[in-house]
């Protein structure tokens, strides 16, 4: 009879051996209800955390705008009161008051389709790139906010050229127009030269109208601070003058100009056309073909200052000499402004 063998239950320690042994050789199978698309889903939600769909296009969006605020491409509202015009002198001498009261009416029927351009300055006010005549129209419909686009702070050089840009295609500059845009942008020092700024400013144009320029700007430099009525003087008349002044007749001119407040544009030219007539009777004096003349700087050794007051600086043997002129002077003025130079000088030595 054979012998029976006891079975003994296996301990704790052997089941739990026995299991990890069976589930080592036996891996478990996902559930084929759960895609596994799901699984990485889940997977990259918990290594990144989880955001909410709409927050993370509202995330986006904000991102898009910064962006588009940054780069100057975003139209805002800004307050007119808080946009500086004099931060770079502009190239149109006068506005066309009928022209501006049509754009005017134009911008109340139909709103301002085309923005101004700015750029950000000190203590949340805006500086004027381009869009003078639109803003002093939306002034003189006493609104409170235009819209605008703020650009990042641009080179002069570069803002210069813009604005010179706009107004030849919307409304062609005069020549002396050009010629003081260019003097001023240079004396600004957005450019190292007149010549560099109209090489700059009128780089399309053609090689005859920047000579043009160049002499429109030479009068600007030299008459500007005493002519009332330089918008009237048409191309001839200015190409006289700058032949005059060639000739040596700048002090006539001058002295001719300051003698009187003309009230009228003919009365002013009257004058001019005397001394221009004088000129061109007698001998010429300054030969108009082979080397150029050597004349007075156009740059530095001139400024105009906003009150209308010029400042022409002059080397002599024994050192400088500094012609004031302009409307307004008077004995008091001048004393007071002898008096700074006198106590800045003081200061300095």
């Amino acid at each position: 009879m054979a012998k029976r063998t006891r079975l003994t239950a296996p301990s704790t320690e052997e089941l739990a051996a026995l299991d990890a042994e069976f589930r080592s050789e036996n891996p478990v199978r996902p559930n084929p209800a759960t895609a596994p698309i799901s699984s990485v889903a889940a997977e990259s939600a918990a290594l990144s955390g989880t955001v909410p769909a709409q927050q993370r296009l509202d995330q986006l969006d904000a991102d898009a705008l910064r962006q588009a605020r940054s780069e100057g491409r975003l139209i805002e509202e800004l307050p007119i009161n808080q946009i500086e015009t004099s931060q770079m002198v502009r190239d149109r001498v006068v506005l066309d008051d009928e022209a501006l009261e049509e754009l005017a009416t134009s911008i109340a029927d139909n709103g301002l389709r085309l923005p101004i351009e700015v750029y950000a300055g000190e203590g949340g006010t805006y500086h004027l790139l381009s869009g003078y005549r639109r803003l002093e129209a939306v002034r003189r419909l006493d609104q409170s906010t235009i819209k605008a686009l703020v650009r990042p702070k641009a080179e002069q050089a570069a803002a210069f050229v813009a604005m010179v840009e706009e107004n030849e295609v919307r409304e062609n500059l005069s020549h002396y127009e050009r010629g003081r845009i260019a003097v001023l942008a240079a004396q600004q020092g957005a450019f190292a030269s007149t010549d560099d700024a109209v090489k700059a400013l009128f780089a399309t144009s053609s090689a005859a109208k920047r000579s043009k320029v160049k002499s429109f700007a030479e009068v600007f430099s030299l008459l500007g601070d005493l002519m009332r009525y330089p918008e009237d003087m048409s191309e001839r008349r200015g190409l006289r003058v700058f032949n005059a002044i060639r000739q040596g007749a700048l002090d006539d001119l001058r002295n001719v100009l300051g003698a009187a407040d003309y009230d009228t544009p003919e009365a002013e030219w009257a004058q001019i056309e005397a001394v221009l007539n004088a000129v061109e009777a007698g001998p010429v004096k300054v030969a108009r073909r082979g080397r150029k003349p050597v004349i007075a700087p156009l740059m530095s050794d001139v400024m105009d200052l906003k009150s209308g007051i010029s400042l022409r600086k002059a080397e002599t043997a024994d050192g400088f000499q500094i012609v004031v002129s302009g409307r307004g002077l008077t004995p008091e003025v001048m004393d007071e402004a002898l008096d700074a130079l006198a106590r800045f000088f003081d200061k300095s030595s």
